[in-house]
């Protein structure tokens, strides 16, 4: 009983928080003189391309958000909040009595001031999410997804929740000569240059309240506790480097899992034409992937690519997504050292229409280590699993710059045959329904 009003007072802080930015967007208009001279000032100090991080999209981006200026200051809010009920049958060895079905919610709230520094700009970021208290059972469900530890195990067959300090961030970008820039970024958390822009950002996931299966090879290191990077950019290619903390957070989501900046990543971005953007990136990620306890943590070594294109109308949006990655380490399991190389990759796509109907799909492949999925009679076999899911949403008409959605989510998670002892058949089939609420997009 106390878990279940702890849980819905947790829901209901979801949504006063996000509806605590009207206030915001309910303060008296800025003058005629900033929405004159402010709308070039504000392509200059939050451009369509910046995704998280310093990732870049394609420049033909939508904008979501609630800007307020301050001085010189310009503020921009952001953030997406689900309420979802999901249903998967999952594996049937697992500990704990942790059920198919879950009522939960995801969110991530980010606030965002820049101004002026001379001839460059400089900012300061915070993201934070309350998951750690709107999700329990180690997580939301989710078939076939794993990575990091939960009483004292490895997660799989659940998206681990997000820590509650998912940025806290400052950087600064500056010409230096002609059309080539400089750009500085540096946190107690945020993310390195490694990967695609993280699942809550693109705009081909965001209407999605599922994480992928892939999340592990593409974009885990989102959340870095501790990080630098540096890079130059042209108004068509940026390529930067990070030092950084790789390993994944713990179970305890509320603090900053602090620790040596021992990581390294590259990434080279292209925007060959507005609508497309281009990135590869590597890494080594010092004990970045955690294992069974007590086994130490593992080196990894990580290779991605991707390709996002984006085409906006009059009427309609569209984002699509194609991203591949590979992890390569010596994994660490239970009475030996393996060096394993796995990949994964995915492909997700999503339409609006008029801002009222959006479409949204995704299908990955994945090549999961046994022990990632608790096939501990055989912990360094390759199992070749794939998702495939679609859904809807209908949104609704802004008020006082939010947008309310509703809508559902229908999957199939398949496995080989080797898998199905522990699942109920080879072809899973999966469910969900949730209300969304994110702020409108910019005109």
């Amino acid at each position: 009983m106390m878990r279940s009003l702890r849980r819905a007072s947790a829901l209901t802080a979801v949504l006063l928080f996000f509806i605590a930015t009207v206030a915001l967007a309910q303060e008296p208009a800025a003058s005629e003189q900033h929405h004159h001279h402010g709308e070039s000032s504000m392509a200059e100090l939050f451009a369509p391309r910046d995704a998280s991080g310093t990732s870049w999209i394609p420049d033909e981006s939508p904008m979501f958000g609630i800007d307020r200026t301050f001085g010189p200051w310009t503020v921009m809010i952001d953030g997406s909040a689900f309420v979802q009920f999901l249903y998967e049958p999952g594996d049937f060895h697992r500990t704990g009595g942790l059920s198919n079905d879950q009522f939960s919610s995801a969110n991530w709230l980010m606030a965002m001031a820049r101004r002026p520094a001379g001839k460059g700009r400089v900012g300061v970021r915070a993201m934070v999410s309350v998951e750690p208290w709107t999700v329990g059972d180690c997580g939301f469900i989710n078939i076939l997804a794993s990575g990091e530890t939960c009483e004292g195990d490895t997660i799989h067959d659940r998206q681990h929740p997000h820590d509650s300090f998912m940025e806290l961030a400052a950087d600064y970008d500056r010409p230096i000569r002609g059309s080539l820039r400089w750009q500085l970024y540096a946190g107690l958390a945020g993310e390195p240059a490694l990967g695609p822009p993280a699942f809550p950002h693109r705009v081909s996931a965001m209407p999605n309240p599922i994480a992928p299966i892939s999340h592990h090879w593409l974009d885990s290191s989102h959340i870095s506790f501790g990080l630098i990077t540096t890079g130059v950019s042209q108004q068509r290619w940026k390529a930067e480097v990070s030092v950084f903390n790789g390993r994944e957070p713990d179970e305890s989501r509320a603090d900053l899992d602090l620790g040596p900046l021992d990581s390294v990543s590259g990434r080279l971005t292209l925007l060959p034409t507005p609508r497309l953007a281009l990135q590869i990136s590597a890494a080594h990620l010092e004990e970045g992937e955690a294992e069974f306890p007590p086994q130490p943590r593992s080196d990894i070594d990580r290779i991605t690519a991707s390709a996002t294109y984006h085409r906006m109308t009059g009427a309609a949006m569209w984002a699509t997504t194609l991203a591949y990655g590979m992890n390569a380490g010596a994994e660490v399991i239970p009475g030996d050292v393996v060096e394993l190389t796995t990949h994964a990759g995915l492909i997700e796509t999503s339409l609006s229409l008029r801002d009222r109907h959006t479409w949204f799909g995704r299908a990955e492949l994945a090549g999961k280590p046994g022990h990632d999925l608790h096939m501990h009679a055989t912990p360094a076999t390759i199992y070749t699993v794939a998702k495939i899911q679609a859904g809807y949403v209908r949104s609704f008409q802004p008020w006082s710059g939010l947008v309310l959605g509703a809508g559902g989510t229908a999957s199939v998670s398949l496995v080989p045959p080797a898998l199905v002892p522990r699942y109920p058949r080879r072809a899973n089939p999966g469910f969900g329904f949730f209300l969304s609420i994110r702020p409108a997009r910019h005109r």
